[in-house]
């Protein structure tokens, strides 16, 4: 399966994450979180280099945040989910399939 992917970074951990055009398309629509289109690269340098904790409910799901000083409406971070799955390789072998969910900024104290 070939998935329209839009950019991979690698994140402090070791692990390579993407997004595709699809979830960059849901992030920036007018009803989700508009504020994200100016913040591309602010949400690649959220992936490599933020904050990441682990979801209590799914071991799966990753948060990851970092502080920025140029968002919109007095919001702090950037948070990005991420998945952290297994997909089937050419040899049926797990192959890493990581990748941004969402993302959106916040007001973090």
């Amino acid at each position: 399966m070939q998935l329209d992917k839009r950019w991979t970074v690698r994140d402090r951990y070791g692990n390579d994450i993407y997004l595709t055009e699809e979830r960059w398309e849901h992030i920036i629509d007018p009803d989700n979180h508009p504020e994200m289109e100016d913040c591309e690269e602010n949400l690649k340098q959220t992936v490599r280099f933020g904050r990441r904790i682990q979801d209590s409910l799914n071991p799966q799901k990753y948060r990851y945040t970092k502080e920025f000083d140029d968002l919109a409406e007095d919001n702090t971070h950037i948070v990005a989910i991420v998945l952290c799955r297994y997909r089937k390789g050419e040899k049926e072998q797990p192959v890493p399939n990581n990748y941004i969910v969402t993302a959106y900024q916040k007001i973090m104290g």
